[in-house]
C-alpha cells in the first residue's frame, strides 16, 4: 500500500468534533459580543461637510440665511466666473471647475450651512449667570422656531463649557436649560447634536453621560437619545499619564452616545507648544493627533472632524484670494486624509469648503463608479477591488450624494446602483 493510501485510510471519517466546535463558540461568544458593541460600524447617516460655529450671543433667526447672503456677496464679488474661481486657487479653468462653480453657488442659495453650533464656550466667553442663563433659553427658542419654519440647517445645538472644575457648575446649567426648552417648545429636533469641549479624562465624558441619562428618565425620553461630540483640543485627550491613547476610552466612555471627535486646531497646538505663527492643521502636532483620532475612531461608528483655519478672507481681491487658496488647499489636505468635516468661522469661507468637496467628489466619480460597477458585475477590470474597497468606493459616492456634490440620476447612470444598495455595500 501506498503511503498516499496509509494517509488517506487515516483521515477517512476525521472531522472537528462537537465538543470542539462549542469549545470554540463557547471562547469567542465575548468577544464577539464585544466586537458588536465596539465596533458596529458606519452609523449610516449623513455626515455634514462642515461645523459653523456662531457665538451664543451673536446667533439669531436668520444666522442661517445671513451667511448664505454674505458667502455670496463674497463669491460673486470675488469670483464671479469659473475663471475668477480658478486663479483664486490655482487649478485649471476646466469643465469640472465650471460646474463646481455653479453647483457651489446653487448651494450657498439652498443649504449654505450644514452643521451649526451656538458657542457659549470660547466664543462667548465668561458672562454673568443670569445673562448666560437668558441666553441658554433664548437659544433654544430661536432653535425650536427655525426647526418649525424649515429654516434650520440640518445639524445644530450647542457647545457649553467644559467639565472643567472652574466652569462645570455653568456648563451643565446652560445645557439644561437649552434641553428643557427646546422640550417645551415642541420637542429634540432630529439633528440635535452638543458639544463636550477641552476633554483631559474620560471621566468627564462619563460625568456628561450620567447628566443626559437622568435628563433623558426625568422627561421620558428614548434612552440615549441625546448624542455629543468629543473635542479633542487637550494634549491629555491624546496620550494619557500611563501613555496610553486616551481617546479610545472616552468614545468608550461615551456609551454609545458619541457621534464626533472634533480636533481642536488652536487650542491643542498651543498645549503642544507651537507659536501662534505656527498654529495650524497641516502642523505635524495637527497631524499626530488626528492619526490618533481615526485609529481610535475606526469602526466605532464615531466620525472625525478636522478644525479651521483663522486667516479670514477679507479686504482686497488679492487678499480674498489668498485667504481662500489657503482654506481650499487645507480642505483638500483634509479629504484626502479621510477627515471629511471641518470646521469653518466665517461666511466667506463657504465658497472654498464648497469648491473644495465638490471637486474631490466630482473628480473621482467616473473612475469610482465604473470600480463599483465592475465589482457588483464581478467583471474586474483594471483593479481587482476586495468588499472592504467596495465600502469605500460606496462611501465615497454616498459622502457625494448627501453634500449635493453629485446627483441621484448620474450615479445611478454610472453604477446602475440605487441609495439603498450603495447603503448596503458601504456597510450603512
Amino acid at each position: 500500500m501506498s503511503q498516499a493510501e496509509v494517509d488517506g485510510s487515516k483521515s477517512e471519517g476525521a472531522a472537528f468534533s462537537t465538543a470542539a466546535r462549542a469549545a470554540v463558540a463557547a471562547l469567542l461568544a465575548p468577544v464577539d459580543a464585544e466586537l458588536a458593541r465596539r465596533y458596529p460600524g458606519e452609523p449610516g447617516t449623513r455626515q455634514p461637510v462642515h461645523t459653523v460655529y456662531v457665538p451664543a450671543d451673536a446667533f439669531a433667526a436668520d444666522t442661517v440665511r445671513t451667511w448664505g447672503r454674505e458667502a455670496l456677496l463674497a463669491f460673486d464679488t470675488h469670483a464671479a466666473t469659473p475663471a475668477e474661481l480658478a486663479a483664486a486657487l490655482g487649478v485649471p479653468a476646466d469643465e469640472l471647475l465650471a460646474d463646481v462653480h455653479a453647483r457651489v453657488r446653487a448651494k450657498l442659495e439652498r443649504e449654505p450651512i450644514e452643521d451649526l453650533r451656538i458657542d457659549f464656550e470660547d466664543g462667548y466667553g465668561p458672562r454673568p449667570d443670569a445673562e448666560e442663563d437668558a441666553a441658554a433659553v433664548r437659544a433654544a427658542r430661536l432653535v425650536a422656531a427655525i426647526v418649525a419654519d424649515g429654516t434650520a440647517p440640518p445639524y445644530i445645538g450647542v457647545r457649553a463649557k467644559s467639565m472643567e472644575a472652574p466652569v462645570r457648575g455653568r456648563g451643565i446649567r446652560t445645557l439644561e436649560l437649552f434641553l428643557a426648552t427646546l422640550l417645551a417648545e415642541g420637542g429634540l429636533p432630529k439633528g440635535l447634536v452638543l458639544t463636550l469641549p477641552k476633554v483631559t479624562y474620560a471621566e468627564q465624558v462619563t460625568a456628561l453621560v450620567r447628566l443626559l441619562d437622568d435628563f433623558e428618565r426625568r422627561a421620558g425620553l428614548p434612552a440615549k437619545r441625546i448624542g455629543f461630540e468629543v473635542q479633542i483640543e487637550t494634549t491629555q485627550a491624546i496620550v494619557g499619564p500611563d501613555g496610553r491613547a486616551t481617546v479610545a476610552r472616552m468614545i468608550d466612555a461615551a456609551e454609545g452616545r458619541a457621534t464626533g471627535l472634533h480636533y481642536g486646531t488652536f487650542d491643542y497646538s498651543a498645549a503642544c507648544g507651537v507659536s501662534a505663527a505656527y498654529q495650524s492643521m497641516d502642523h505635524p502636532v495637527a497631524d499626530h493627533a488626528k492619526a490618533v483620532m481615526q485609529v481610535a475612531a475606526a469602526g466605532t461608528g464615531v466620525r472625525l472632524s478636522d478644525g479651521s483655519t483663522n486667516v479670514i478672507p477679507a479686504g482686497s481681491t488679492e487678499q480674498v484670494h489668498a485667504a481662500w487658496k489657503l482654506h481650499h488647499d487645507l480642505v483638500r489636505r483634509s479629504l484626502a486624509r479621510a477627515y471629511y468635516q471641518g470646521w469653518d468661522m466665517h461666511p466667506a469661507h463657504l465658497p472654498t469648503r464648497y469648491a473644495a468637496v465638490y471637486a474631490f467628489y466630482r473628480e473621482g466619480l467616473a473612475v469610482a463608479a465604473a470600480r463599483l460597477a465592475a465589482y457588483v458585475a464581478k467583471t474586474g477590470g483594471d483593479v481587482l477591488d476586495e468588499p472592504a474597497t467596495a465600502r469605500a468606493l460606496s462611501g465615497y459616492v454616498l459622502r457625494g450624494l448627501d453634500c449635493g456634490a453629485v446627483d441621484p440620476a448620474e450615479v445611478a447612470e454610472l453604477t446602475g446602483l440605487d441609495r439603498e444598495r450603495l447603503d448596503l455595500l458601504a456597510g450603512r
